[in-house]
Parts: structure tokens; sequence; C-alpha cells
């Protein structure tokens, strides 16, 4: 299969998407913790605990903060760690 080639515009789309990754997983993350603590089965939150995993990855979080995260499977505990990305992201773009 040949190389793709991609119009200005969609270069530029592409672009901006990586560039905003990191917002975007965080606001996944947000998403997540509303939805775990709606959560009333246990295979509906292990669906959910999955993408928080996949999102964490994304996001390059520690291992050992990742790891932490994933063993207790507390929401309260994401949701912590979450406001400290959250501020620390709003920091980092003024």
């Amino acid at each position: 299969m040949g190389k793709r080639e991609y119009s200005a515009y969609q270069r530029g789309v592409i672009e901006r998407y990586y560039e905003n990754l990191d917002g975007l997983s965080l606001a996944k993350l947000q998403e997540l913790v509303g939805e775990l603590y709606l959560a009333k089965d246990t295979r509906a939150e292990d669906r959910l605990w999955e993408q928080v995993d996949k999102a964490l990855v994304r996001l390059k979080v520690k291992a050992g903060l990742r790891e932490h995260i994933m063993r207790g499977r507390r929401a309260e505990i994401l949701a912590g760690n979450l406001e400290d990305w959250l501020r620390a992201a709003g920091q980092r773009k003024k």
C-alpha cells in the first residue's frame, strides 16, 4: 500500500489533534470518572476501568501511579489525581 497524501487542510487537522491529545485524554478521563460514579454493575465498571487504563497510558502517567490507581479502582483516587493534572495543564497553557 502506498504512502497516503494529505491536503494542507487535512495535515492541519491532524497536527491540531496531536497537539491537543493530552487535553482530549484529560477530558475523556473526566467523563470516565463520572461514569464510574454512576456504574451499577461490575461488568460496566470493568469496562470503564479498562478505558481508564488506556487513557493513563496515553497520558504517559508514571507506572507506579498508574498501578496505584488501577489496583485501588476507586474513582475518588482517580478524580483527585485528575484534578491535579487539570490544574497543571491549565498552568502550562498560560
